[in-house]
């Protein structure tokens, strides 16, 4: 796998680097970003962003550099979708399309040669992270759109992934509006396919975790009682004793503002496991 360097900054301890290669996943090319300490590298930590973003958001706006800057984990941050497409409907709405890929594999006309953005984190950039970047250990976080492929990713693909911890998250997509239009976009038969990309109903089928699942959601949050429905999935861990801690921050909403204020928490949570 090629990867081409297309700029870097310095910082802090590291350099903060935007890439771009062709994926063999999605069929287009794709970009993502990274922060790399100095220190030798051995861990890494995926963050997968929300609706509308690209690989640029979360690098840009977290405050992440200074975290990692001692350490021997990196960061990468992929886009949320495929890009350079004109499918149907592709770019007519913020939540279905392009920067609205739901890190699911789609399988509707169109959509499934190009849209499969669940192969493309857990195959093609854990490959990447392996063979350009010599990682061993690998954690997996996110926001919104991107807290829901964390929580589906780390509840599939165990053996993948460290540690996992979300912002805000899309814990139930089957039974809110954002959820249901993506699967019915993507989704052949989005009745049956659906449970393999909705976290509470994995939990509730048995795809529990060994450690605890790590989640901050705002109080002040726009979307959190009809589209990221929290109190589901506290109910499905209750019922199967997976562990959680989900804090509920009075005052905060959806924002970046947010996450940079609660990331350290979720950075040591993640360093505590991926050094152990």
């Amino acid at each position: 796998m090629i990867v081409n360097l297309k700029k870097k900054h310095r910082s802090f301890k590291g350099f903060t680097k935007f890439y771009s290669h062709n994926s063999v996943v999605t069929g287009t090319e794709m970009n993502f970003s990274t922060y790399e300490p100095d220190n030798k590298i051995e861990n890494a930590i995926i963050w997968l962003s929300g609706l509308t973003c690209n690989e640029e958001n979360f690098i840009t706006k977290a405050g992440v550099q200074p975290l990692l800057s001692d350490t021997n984990t990196m960061i990468i941050c992929p886009d949320t979708s495929p890009r350079g497409l004109n499918l149907e409907g592709e770019h007519e709405s913020y939540d279905f399309g392009s920067g609205a890929g739901f890190y699911l594999n789609a399988t509707t006309p169109g959509y499934k040669d190009h849209y499969k953005m669940y192969d493309y984190i857990s195959v093609e950039i854990v490959q990447i992270l392996k063979a350009s970047f010599n990682i061993k250990k690998i954690s997996i976080m996110g926001h919104s759109m991107g807290g829901h492929g964390a929580l589906v990713l780390s509840l599939n693909e165990k053996e993948l992934f460290t540690s996992v911890s979300a912002f805000s998250p899309i814990v139930n997509p089957t039974k809110c509006p954002w959820g249901q239009k993506a699967f019915s976009g993507y989704l052949e038969n989005p009745e049956t396919e659906g449970g393999r990309y909705d976290a509470t109903l994995l939990v509730k089928s048995g795809h529990n975790r060994s450690d605890t699942i790590l989640i901050d959601q705002g109080l002040d949050d726009e979307f959190l009682e009809k589209e990221l429905l929290s109190d589901n999935f506290i109910q499905a861990c209750d019922k199967v004793d997976q562990s959680l801690k989900l804090n509920f921050r009075k005052d905060f909403d959806h924002s970046y503002y947010f996450i940079a204020s609660f990331l350290p928490d979720h950075i040591n949570h993640h360093l505590s496991l991926l050094n152990k």
